[in-house]
């Protein structure tokens, strides 16, 4: 029964008995039915009077009060027209009162409003702020990822980031979400997860990823992100999880911060390397030169592997970074001009059976039917991790980037150091640190 949820969840506003969902499509469609014989209706009244219905009755089970104060203020007749999730909630606290759905109206009229609504309503407005323990920092990728948030579709967020074709005619609302984040976007909360003794949020920056490969809106993200950074500062949150330059800009112009910021390039590091097969003698690097990617390469050259590069000017960066075992680093010149990604020659180049294995955030397209593509470096949230019911982009559900478990892993231990600019913490130990708390590796494709 519905009624059996104290405090109601979200989920409330959908879960009944099967007899009660259809009483309450026949309620619903009295009015529907009532404008068509009468011969008003039309397809945008219906489209309205839908939205409007679910919305309230979503928002109604939603858990926390939403309705600001001063819209009662400015129209004070409106709180008999338009109900407050503080309002049903007693509902489902007090079962004989408050039966309105949507117009506590009929309650006023029938003596059944209960006596602590006002009061609960104005003690839901002054309850303290949530104020997490780690952040999670991240931002849009593609414009149509918007509906991939939980604010956006639920069937959508459950499932890894993928461009359905029916998304192609929401462009409108799409280009319009796209201009508004531009002009006035805010950082928001978008999730809201625990996991042992910690309270973990996920902000998100309004950008998207093509936006950070222009220099004209480099100045703004930075002071998105940092501004970011300070609010967790000031709200003393523990670690938090940060974006550009590896957050060594940050650190310069707030040289007194508090809040540990965590890139999470340590366990990328410890994801991808225990990723690649065990006997694997040699290893063909392609890819952007990042922090993760020199570290990969020096590891592996020091376990002994071969590692191939086909272009000079990488090779002469990363054979600088090695002090030693230099020799495992070998150039293979082609003729052809290659990217900064795997490009699809690449991909048609490779040999049967080869392994992708990506160490950066974005998964390289999959052309190859006979070769195996590992996912980008992430991990299997443990099952006591609460409220992970959204997929992370590309990632399956449950399963978590690297860099978003370092900084979990970092707050649990009590590691007091930032980890950003061009350091990098013991990857030996960030690695048996996030497997003792439950994080597991993902399954090869070969395995499954």
């Amino acid at each position: 029964m519905w009624l059996s949820f104290l405090p109601p969840p979200p989920s409330a506003a959908v879960v009944h008995p099967f007899a009660e969902h259809i009483i309450y499509s026949l309620l619903f469609f009295i009015p529907m039915l009532a404008a068509t014989f009468a011969r008003v209706n039309s397809i945008a009244t219906v489209a309205i009077y839908i939205t409007y219905t679910d919305l309230m009755n979503n928002m109604g089970h939603c858990n926390f009060e939403v309705v600001p104060k001063w819209i009662f203020t400015i129209f004070p007749p409106l709180k008999y027209l338009m109900y407050t999730p503080s309002f049903h909630s007693l509902h489902h606290t007090q079962f004989r009162t408050n039966y309105s759905l949507f117009m506590p109206f009929y309650d006023y009229i029938y003596g059944t409003m209960d006596k602590s609504t006002d009061s609960l309503y104005e003690a839901s407005l002054h309850k303290p702020e949530d104020v997490p323990d780690v952040v999670h920092l991240t931002h849009l990728t593609t414009p149509q990822s918007i509906y991939h948030l939980r604010l956006g579709f639920a069937s959508l967020a459950s499932k890894p980031l993928n461009s359905e074709w029916y998304l192609w005619f929401m462009w409108p609302i799409t280009l319009w979400s796209m201009i508004t984040t531009w002009l006035c976007g805010q950082t928001f909360v978008v999730e809201r997860n625990t996991f042992h003794k910690l309270k973990i949020q996920s902000w998100v920056i309004p950008r998207y990823t093509m936006q950070y490969a222009l220099e004209s809106e480099q100045e703004a993200i930075n002071k998105l992100i940092e501004e970011a950074i300070i609010e967790a500062e000031f709200k003393r949150i523990k670690v938090g999880e940060e974006l550009n330059r590896n957050g060594e800009i940050y650190l310069e112009n707030n040289p007194g911060l508090e809040v540990k910021l965590v890139d999470g390039s340590s366990l990328a590091v410890a994801v991808v390397l225990n990723s690649i097969p065990k006997g694997t003698s040699q290893v063909l690097y392609r890819g952007r030169l990042s922090k993760v990617a020199c570290s990969i390469v020096s590891t592996l050259c020091h376990k002994g592997i071969k590692v191939v590069v086909i272009r000079k000017d990488e090779y002469e960066k990363l054979k600088k970074n090695l002090s030693e075992c230099d020799s495992n680093l070998v150039l293979f010149e082609k003729s052809s001009d290659v990217g900064d990604d795997v490009s699809k020659h690449e991909q048609v180049m490779a040999q049967k059976g080869s392994v992708f294995i990506p160490f950066s955030q974005f998964p390289p397209k999959k052309l190859r039917r006979d070769c195996l593509y590992l996912e980008t470096p992430a991990l299997a949230a443990p099952k006591s991790f609460g409220n992970l019911h959204c997929c992370e982009n590309w990632l399956p559900r449950r399963v978590m980037s690297a860099w978003r478990v370092a900084g979990i892993v970092h707050a649990l231990e009590g590691w007091g150091v930032n980890e950003c600019g061009d350091k990098l913490f013991d990857i030996d130990k960030v690695w048996k640190a996030s497997l003792q708390y439950g994080f597991r590796p993902l399954p090869s494709p070969a395995s499954t």
